[in-house]
């Protein structure tokens, strides 16, 4: 292997890393703030669940947004390429990221080179990070439904 493929492949690891350490420190601190409770679902408890699943989607979609920008780098940095239905487009990239993350994978789109690691850890990361949040709202439905008569 050549020093420029192995520089290529750092650089692409570090790209991956980063992506999910952002994403998953994002969804902690959403999760985080959900568990602390806001004001306004400490008064009416009743919407505590669905401030929870509204919060938990824009958490979500920041995630995502972050994996389409590491796309986006990747792309500019020579890691690989996405073919198929895919214009270059900021919304060709946050299509694709939504397919990676949920797990969904429609095909339209497909990764190419490096850049297939970074799709590959953005549906494990999607996958865990969305368990994470079914598991939240789990107990926070458990915990709703106690209180109630």
């Amino acid at each position: 292997m050549d020093e420029h493929t192995v520089l290529e492949h750092l650089g692409n690891l570090g790209v991956v890393l980063l992506a999910v350490l952002l994403s998953t420190s994002v969804h902690y601190l959403f999760l985080k703030h959900l568990n602390r409770g806001a004001r306004l679902t400490d008064k009416f408890p009743q919407i505590r669940l669905g401030y929870g699943v509204i919060v938990s989607l824009v958490a979500h979609s920041i995630e995502i947004t972050l994996f389409a920008l590491a796309y986006r780098a990747s792309i500019a940095s020579g890691f690989g390429t996405l073919e198929g239905n895919f214009t270059g487009s900021i919304a060709d990239h946050l299509y694709f990221s939504y397919a990676a993350f949920t797990i969904v994978g429609f095909g339209d789109i497909v990764p190419t080179g490096p850049l297939r690691l970074l799709a590959g850890m953005e549906a494990l990361t999607g996958f865990v990070l969305i368990t994470w949040t079914a598991s939240f709202l789990y107990l926070e439905m458990n915990r709703l439904w106690r209180q109630q008569p």
